[in-house]
């Protein structure tokens, strides 16, 4: 058994890569009360009564629904232009704080438009612009990433789509399908990632976290995910676990978002071990730090200490995401490099 008082600088000096971590699950509870009070926008106006609106609480319900109810606060937040820039620069720096070295932030077009009618294009060059300049003055490298939701229609996933190819040369290297993947088929979907690959942006999908293995298995033969989202159904079904790792599909893994949302019973059941142990490509991430109180930090403590995971096994999953990145190859070598060099391997 692992010492349970493993000081958290251990895993706060080692360098990191996070692969998974939604713009909207991370902001700063101190800039919502601002933007509360500067726009009028009806919260609680102590910090522990906002807190139990938008982070998973102990003595909450460690459901989906529960998880999910946290964003209908969230959302209620995007008020402005300077609103979504603020959070969008605070995301990037809260990463560079936590010795993250590279950052890719997903983020979802539609939802940050709807708060007051914004158009997509607009939303989109916002926090573009906001993740390069807050890249360049806390000197962490990023990348973006669009997410659509499968409960909305195809026609919208298309406008943000195409939108996204036009930021290519601006650090917004893939797109995204989240969503209710119990319910909400991704059909309607696969000719528009298909496109959106050929155009050159990567692909990455939510799956296997609340549908079955045969959703990962869709998602790779049928959406050409190159990485999937969570992902940790997939040791339901061998066969999908060989298709995985025959076509090298890397798994996002949120260890402490699929316990919050009631995906795994308990940490210590959590199937990242077992996946590791099959031979899977997995990385370690956040999903969304603000809601779950956590930092990548906290998240790499978790895994080793309650899931028996060496360091030396943490130090190569660093390494899983610098390579899975979507960074063009020149810059994933450097990466990598630095990395190894860091870290003395």
């Amino acid at each position: 058994m692992r010492d349970e008082t493993t000081p958290l600088n251990q895993f706060f000096s080692l360098p990191k890569v996070e692969l998974h971590r939604h713009l909207e699950g991370s902001l700063r509870l101190t800039t919502m009360l601002d933007i509360a009070r500067q726009h009028g926008v009806t919260v609680p106006i102590s910090m522990f009564n906002l807190s139990g609106l938008v982070q998973v609480q102990d003595q909450d319900p460690l459901t989906f629904t529960n998880f999910l109810d946290k964003f209908k606060t969230l959302r209620l937040f995007y008020k402005s232009p300077d609103v979504i820039d603020r959070v969008t620069r605070e995301a990037v720096e809260d990463a560079a704080h936590d010795n993250i070295c590279y950052l890719e932030l997903r983020f979802t077009p539609v939802a940050l438009s709807r708060a007051e009618g914004f158009p997509l294009h607009d939303v989109m060059d916002w926090v573009v612009k906001s993740a390069q300049e807050a890249a360049t003055k806390y000197k962490i490298k990023v990348g973006l990433i669009a997410s659509v939701n499968r409960h909305e229609s195809p026609e919208l996933a298309e406008q943000v789509a195409w939108l996204a190819m036009e930021y290519i040369k601006d650090g917004l290297v893939g797109i995204d399908l989240a969503g209710n993947e119990a319910e909400f088929k991704s059909d309607p979907f696969q000719g528009i990632f298909k496109e959106a690959k050929q155009t050159g942006l990567h692909v990455t999908i939510h799956a296997g976290e609340w549908g079955g293995a045969e959703n990962v298995r869709d998602a790779i033969l049928n959406l050409g995910a190159e990485r999937i989202g969570h992902g940790v159904r997939v040791m339901e079904d061998e066969s999908v676990v060989a298709l995985a790792k025959e076509r090298g599909t890397v798994f996002e893994v949120c260890v402490t978002s699929n316990y919050q949302s009631g995906v795994v019973r308990s940490l210590p059941l959590h199937p990242l071990p077992s996946m590791i142990a099959a031979g899977l490509n997995v990385t370690i991430n956040t999903d969304d730090p603000s809601v779950s109180r956590i930092t990548l930090s906290h998240e790499y403590q978790h895994v080793c200490e309650k899931l028996n995971v060496p360091m030396s096994v943490l130090k190569q999953s660093v390494l899983n995401a610098a390579q899975a990145s979507f960074l063009n190859d020149d810059e994933k070598t450097k990466l990598v490099e630095s990395l190894k060099k860091e870290m003395k391997l």
